[in-house]
């Protein structure tokens, strides 16, 4: 069953969940009496419009004769439902790293854990086609849903995503995350050990650190911009400190021009560098003048892409090229 990609929750979804757990959940009528006993003030209660307290457990182990308490708490509670099978070492992993990341949410979100060999209707329900498939309930409905075994970060930025989108409509999410007080993200180690890294003036670990990140999230900005920097940084301090006169002395000397537009950068004269290095794309073709071109484009790279004088010199080299 691995490898099959899960479609994202729908209203389609839904009501094939409702009408296939008929003989053992029947969602509609369910979330029915939950909402109105919600709606019913608790005996003794003193102040109206009070939101409920987050659930203790944060781990909940869920069968078919179970899985109503799953849509009664999505009342109220993100409910994350790991459709998980023992025969999958896939499973087994991210498994781990639902369950420690629902410790740490201190009760913002659910994690309702499902062995679908034991549980076959709730898999069928949800139609799931590979194990292991993860579906976030609310409100008594799927509302998004992912296949395979993400790696930590992106199940992170899911589940962030699930719960700034429903925080308003799910009061335990708030009560919660109040009762827990403000929250430091745990550091990425992989960050830290091309940080430290770093900050010791070895730039070849530093760069194998976060190339490595890169091969794993090619899309990470983080690791991205801190790549550039790490090259730059290595480049300059390297760069021959003669390097400006011999580009003077000799304009078509092309590793003088990229040494000396470095070493414009390390002293701050950022428009100078840029300047230098179009001025250099526009005298010269071929090899050297895309040489120069990615080097630029580097160099863009260690600033923010709104900096007005990269918005200036992007136009200036795509008019020198063109």
């Amino acid at each position: 069953m691995e490898g099959v990609t899960h479609p994202r929750g729908s209203a389609a979804n839904s009501a094939a969940m409702s009408a296939a757990l008929s003989g053992a959940v029947d969602l509609s009528a369910l979330k029915a009496r939950a909402e109105a006993s919600r709606n019913q003030p608790p005996s003794g209660a003193g102040q109206p419009g009070g939101t409920s307290a987050p659930p203790s457990d944060t781990v909940l182990e869920v069968t078919e004769a179970t899985f109503q308490s799953v849509v009664e708490l999505s009342l109220n509670q993100l409910v994350v439902v790991d459709l998980w099978a023992g025969f999958s070492e896939q499973c087994q992993q991210l498994t781990a790293v639902l369950e420690r990341l629902a410790g740490e949410s201190g009760g913002a979100w659910v994690l309702a854990k499902v062995d679908v060999e034991a549980n076959p209707r709730i898999a069928q329900a949800f139609g799931a086609q590979s194990v292991p498939t993860v579906v976030a309930i609310a409100g008594g409905q799927p509302v998004d849903a992912f296949s395979g075994a993400l790696p930590e970060p992106e199940i992170r930025k899911w589940l962030n995503s699930l719960l700034d989108a429903l925080r308003d409509r799910l009061p335990g999410i708030r009560a919660a995350e109040e009762a827990r007080g403000p929250v430091e993200e745990p550091e990425d180690p992989r960050f830290t050990e091309a940080e430290e890294a770093f900050e010791q003036g070895d730039y070849a670990a530093a760069q194998a650190a976060y190339e490595r990140i890169l091969d794993a999230e090619p899309a990470n900005e983080l690791a991205k911009n801190a790549l550039a920097q790490v090259k730059f940084t290595a480049r300059a301090e390297a760069a021959d400190p003669s390097a400006r006169e011999k580009a003077e002395a000799d304009p078509k000397d092309i590793d003088a021009q990229l040494a000396a537009a470095d070493l414009d950068i390390a002293e701050q004269d950022v428009e100078g560098a840029f300047r230098r290095l179009v001025d250099v794309v526009r005298r010269t073709a071929g090899d050297d003048r895309n040489r120069v071109r990615e080097h630029l484009v580097a160099l863009f790279e260690l600033f923010d892409p709104a900096d007005e004088r990269v918005a200036k010199a992007r136009r200036d080299l795509a008019s020198a090229l063109f």
